[in-house]
């Protein structure tokens, strides 16, 4: 997606090997022209698959997820990095390891909104190792739905998380695919 890749160079930092900043118009301040460009975009690619919800990850997922869900007119669902205080009898759970935090962290469904007949898109803003998106995929399998993808803002190419999930029979679709990152510097695929 062209429009994404020049939003990456004109705004974008390259802090070392591994981080991408995009916090000026992905995952701090969002910029609503250029998620509903990204939404219809996703949802052009997966519009065949019959996706009954979308799915994401709290909290940078959660503007892409929403335009790709309004798209395609079904609900989006965000998967919790922290258990509910109030709901905890009835989710499925699953540890997540976070590359670039270093930590590990617990993602939560509420069993209450996905079930065997769903058919769900899985959005988010970067796929790097993958260890996020398999988590998720671990939550879906836990309430018998199905995935019909996924769909990423930015991949991290030279990281296995695209390897990880088409191994595992996973489709991705990616707007922007990285090759190679370091400071000041961004190579695009």
């Amino acid at each position: 997606m062209q429009l994404l890749k020049d939003r990456i160079l004109s705004e974008g930092v390259a802090v070392n090997e591994d981080i991408l900043r995009v916090d000026g118009f992905i995952n701090h301040q969002v910029d609503p022209e250029l998620m509903t460009k990204i939404g219809e975009t996703i949802a052009e690619h997966f519009k065949d698959r019959q996706v009954t919800k979308v799915v994401t990850i709290e909290s940078s997922g959660i503007s892409p997820a929403l335009f790709t869900a309004k798209e395609l007119g079904v609900p989006m669902i965000i998967l919790k990095k922290q258990p509910s205080k109030v709901l905890n009898d009835e989710l499925y759970h699953t540890m997540i390891t976070s590359y670039t935090k270093g930590t590990n962290y617990e993602l939560t469904l509420s069993s209450r909104f996905v079930n065997e007949n769903d058919h769900v898109l899985i959005v988010d803003d970067f796929l790097a190792n993958g260890e996020t998106a398999t988590g998720a995929i671990r939550l879906l399998r836990m309430a018998h739905a199905t995935v019909a993808g996924v769909g990423i803002l930015i991949e991290k190419s030279f990281q296995p998380g695209r390897d990880k999930l088409e191994r595992a029979g996973i489709e991705v679709f990616s707007l922007v695919r990285i090759g190679a990152l370091g400071r000041d510097n961004i190579e695009f695929i």
